[in-house]
Order: C-alpha cells, then structure tokens, then sequence
C-alpha cells in the first residue's frame, strides 16, 4: 500500500472511529471539507501538512477514545478547554501544537498525576 493511500485510508479511520464530520477534520488539517470528502471517498489523499495534521489528529482520537465516548470526541476538540488557556483543541492541532493536546489528554488518562 502507498503511503499516499494509507493517509486517506486513516482519514476514513478517523471519520468513522471518532465520529469526526468531514467540516472537523478539515479544520484541524487545514483543507476544505469536499477536500476532505474526496479523500473519504478514495478520490485523492492527503500529503504534506495535511496528511501530518491528520496522523496527529489520529493519534489524539485514538487516545481521547480512552478515556471519553467516541461520540464525544468531536465536541471535546472543538469547545475551548480551560487547561488550554481556552483555546480550542482543534485550533492547536491545525497550527501544529498537537503536544499541547496530548499533555491535556494525559492529565485525562492520569487524573492526579500532574
């Protein structure tokens, strides 16, 4: 498999694992939603930026699912979070501070660990 393909294919993962609409994942990888509904469609993948925001925004879903519902996810990365100096969780992964999530996510895992 290329790697282009597997891009597209984690995009599909994340779409479907966190519930994620193609407006969400677009805004945290910096493309258009129909960019991104070509890419769950199998008409073109992400490469460069994009298709790094989107194994970081993987790798966040995949460690928000947890430690919250699924279903949840989607709101989690978009309402403004105190620990985040109420910034949005989606705003920091699309400007690549996706490490500023994950520190977050880890007090989530660990609470009282801090």
């Amino acid at each position: 498999m290329s790697m282009s393909i597997a891009f597209a294919e984690e995009a599909v993962r994340i779409h479907d694992e966190a519930h994620l609409s193609d407006a969400v994942i677009g805004e945290a990888v910096g493309a258009a939603p129909s960019t991104v509904r070509d890419w769950l469609n199998g008409r073109s993948t992400p490469t460069g930026v994009r298709a790094r925001r989107l194994a970081d925004l993987g790798a966040i879903t995949d460690r928000l699912a947890r430690v919250i519902s699924a279903e949840y996810i989607a709101v989690w990365l978009v309402k403004p979070i105190e620990a985040l100096d109420d910034r949005r969780p989606i705003e920091l992964i699309a400007r690549g501070q996706a490490r500023s999530v994950a520190r977050v996510i880890s007090g989530l895992e660990s609470p009282g660990a801090s």
